[in-house]
């Protein structure tokens, strides 16, 4: 149901984040990039989906797709950071995707 999602997991989001970046933050930031536009505006609508289930189901989903817990500050790597919940690490991931320049201007940026 959210393949755009599980392929985050799969890679940005995946066992080995920190390849990514050296902090969460970081890697949600960087998301977006090296995606095309259509994966990108798919994301955004699958996040917006995910965002509007109950704190319930959208645990439910995010433990299936995601191979990290961004509501834990883990000893390693130092630094790396956390999210008080599963709701608030969407929504930066969201904020990210909306903000990125591409889709922004709703069309690929060269």
């Amino acid at each position: 149901m959210f393949p755009r999602l599980t392929n985050l997991g799969s890679s940005s989001f995946g066992e080995d984040p920190d390849l990514f970046g050296d902090t969460l933050f970081e890697v949600i930031d960087d998301a977006p990039r090296g995606h095309r536009l259509p994966f990108k505006q798919q994301t955004v609508n699958e996040l917006r989906t995910l965002l509007a289930y109950d704190d319930m189901d959208l645990d439910r989903v995010s433990w299936a797709v995601l191979s990290i817990d961004p509501t834990v500050d883990p000893e390693e790597p130092p630094n790396w950071g956390s999210f008080p919940t599963l709701r608030a690490f969407w929504s930066a991931v969201l904020h990210a995707f909306e903000n990125d320049p591409e889709v922004q201007a709703g069309k690929e940026i060269d």
